[in-house]
């Protein structure tokens, strides 16, 4: 299916704006993204890992997005319930990449499940990203709680939320919706829908009435957008400008972003390479346009990413499996303190 991006690209100030340091900032973490997400596939394809799911096509918003987060743990910070396709949102905040390899491999230095789970399903709590679930958009739902956290907080914290088209139509983002506009107790937070045209195999011109997703926003007064989340300008820029808005008004907003879905759903799928919009090929040849990069520069950023991919990838091989043992440990909690009521008592 062919899809309309068009959106008004990324004012030429926006680009003086950011400045070069910045813009290949988020240059070097779409590499990185692309890099890891590109090995992954790699490892389903040849044995060494059993599943994949993630973001290739989305590095331009997932960057922009990762780098402007409040990043830290407890309600002072931002709060992320991302979905699994947000590996660059947390490589943008520091999450090294040898640890999504170790997931995959489902390694028992996996340290977001001890490998018991599938890739890109992170939970870091020093970053306060919120243990991700594969089912879909539940984490709209949850959201509402850290959102309640930090609206009786205060400060300037915010808690942000991801998600894709096809959960749109599921209940949780509706109740995200609703409970983050009511008049008693208004959430700060910024509701993300990347929307990159289908719910694993289905079409979003077959089944969303409203023009763009971002029109739910009308229905609440609440501020709304769709970008074009293929430009990582116009994706700073709006982004920059609602959490401004979730930071002071202490509200909600709604972002829809408009991207590429590089390799189809999951390998589940095939992992093939679709000729969609590729963000990184349209960004390198927009800093190249303007004089804010080299092509010897890019390639080096090239470079250095697939060499610090590989390497990770040879460390993570020879890293042990979970002993059959440790199946039993951390299934609930550990460990409990003698004062837990165990025989029906209260707290």
């Amino acid at each position: 299916m062919a899809r309309d991006m068009r959106t008004p690209s990324a004012p030429a100030d926006g680009y003086a704006a950011l400045g070069a340091e910045t813009l290949l900032r988020i240059h070097a973490v779409m590499v990185k993204a692309r890099a890891l997400e590109e090995r992954l596939i790699k490892m389903s394809k040849s044995g060494d890992g059993f599943f994949w799911i993630g973001g290739p096509g989305e590095e331009a918003f997932n960057a922009a997005l990762g780098l402007q987060v409040k990043k830290g743990q407890g309600t002072a910070y931002d709060y992320l319930h991302l979905h699994y396709r947000s590996s660059a949102i947390a490589l943008a905040m520091g999450m090294p990449v040898v640890d999504a390899l170790r997931q995959m491999r489902n390694v028992a230095a996996d340290p977001f499940s001890k490998g018991r789970n599938f890739v890109n399903h992170l939970a870091i709590p020093q970053l306060n990203i919120v243990p991700m679930s594969s089912t879909i958009e539940t984490q709209y739902a949850t959201a509402i709680g850290t959102g309640i956290a930090h609206a009786r907080d205060g400060g300037d914290a915010i808690t942000i939320v991801n998600g894709g088209d096809g959960g749109t139509a599921e209940g949780d983002f509706h109740s995200c919706l609703v409970w983050a506009n009511r008049p008693a107790l208004p959430l700060p937070i910024l509701i993300v829908v990347a929307n990159n045209g289908w719910a694993i195999s289905v079409a979003e011109d077959t089944q969303h009435g409203e023009k763009n997703i971002s029109d739910w926003g009308k229905v609440f007064g609440m501020p709304a957008k769709t970008i074009d989340g293929n430009d990582p300008v116009e994706s700073w820029l709006a982004i920059a400008e609602l959490m401004s808005y979730c930071r002071t008004q202490r509200r909600p907003a709604l972002l829809e972003a408009k991207l590429s879905r590089l390799y189809g759903h999951s390998s589940s799928s095939g992992a093939n390479r679709i000729p969609e919009p590729d963000c990184i090929a349209l960004f390198e040849a927009r800093l190249l346009e303007r004089k804010l990069a080299t092509k010897e520069q890019l390639e080096k950023t090239w470079r250095e990413n697939l060499a610090e991919v590989d390497a990770a990838h040879q460390r993570v091989k020879a890293e042990p499996l979970p002993k059959a043992e440790s199946i039993w440990e951390d299934v609930f909690a550990d460990g409990l303190p003698q004062s837990y009521p165990r025989n029906g008592g209260s707290f």
